[in-house]
């Protein structure tokens, strides 16, 4: 991204990491990509920004002193509104499978291992904002049971009441909602996850059907189809 294809409204990053050479060298990078970055050395400043300013994105650090990248986004996404929708992409040198599921089942929307090249960071905040600014959905909300996605608004409701939801997980719900009752393939629904081989858009799945189905484990409208993927199927 360079400074002539940045926004006319700078995009709000937040940085949230412990170490002060990283946490400077990003917040410089990223400023002359085109962004408005503000940045945190821990997780009590981070929710003190994060309760003052609108952020586009953030990007926790794991291991820190005090709280940690997961339990900050933990309570990120226990927020109401704006706040609780921020993505989320967790920098941390911890690489094994475990974490990065880890980090996805608590609402991260990426996770880079670190050492990283500066310019990864860069295009995969760039595909999360791209994800998360998606307008070309259909209009009109889909009935799922007691629940509806609105994929123009990017919303789902259940019983009446909002059902918080990440980035990522609006993503693939607007995927599927392009063309209901159509089975959409694995592995052009991780084209942009974080884990390119499915497994990142199977823990996703995961969650929505805990949020969406009466069953979860018998789901009725996040179908799978054996051998090619998943389709949802409202009323």
């Amino acid at each position: 991204m360079s400074l002539s294809d940045a926004p006319a409204r700078p995009r709000h990053l937040l940085i949230v990491d412990d170490d002060d050479r990283i946490r400077d060298l990003l917040k410089e990078y990223l400023t002359r990509a085109g962004f408005r970055v503000t940045a945190a050395a821990g997780g009590a400043p981070a929710r003190r920004l994060i309760g003052a300013l609108d952020f586009d994105l953030a990007v926790f650090d794991v291991m820190m002193p005090g709280e940690d990248g997961y339990s900050l986004t933990r309570w990120l996404r226990e927020q109401r509104g704006a706040p609780g929708r921020t993505p989320v992409l967790m920098l941390t040198a911890k690489t094994e499978a475990g974490d990065r599921i880890e980090g996805l089942r608590l609402g991260a929307d990426d996770y880079l291992g670190k050492p990283f090249e500066p310019e990864e960071l860069l295009l995969r905040i760039e595909a999360i904002l791209r994800r998360s600014q998606e307008r070309s959905e259909p209009s009109g909300a889909l009935s799922l049971g007691r629940c509806a996605f609105d994929a123009e608004r990017g919303e789902l409701t259940c019983s009446g009441e909002p059902v918080r939801l990440t980035e990522a997980e609006v993503a693939l719900l607007r995927q599927l909602a392009r063309t209901p009752h159509d089975a959409v393939d694995r592995l052009e629904l991780a084209r942009d996850s974080v884990d390119p081989s499915g497994r990142a858009v199977d823990v996703q799945v995961t969650r929505l059907r805990r949020k969406i189905e009466d069953d979860p484990k018998t789901p009725r409208y996040l179908q799978t189809v054996r051998g090619v993927g998943y389709r949802l199927a409202p009323d």
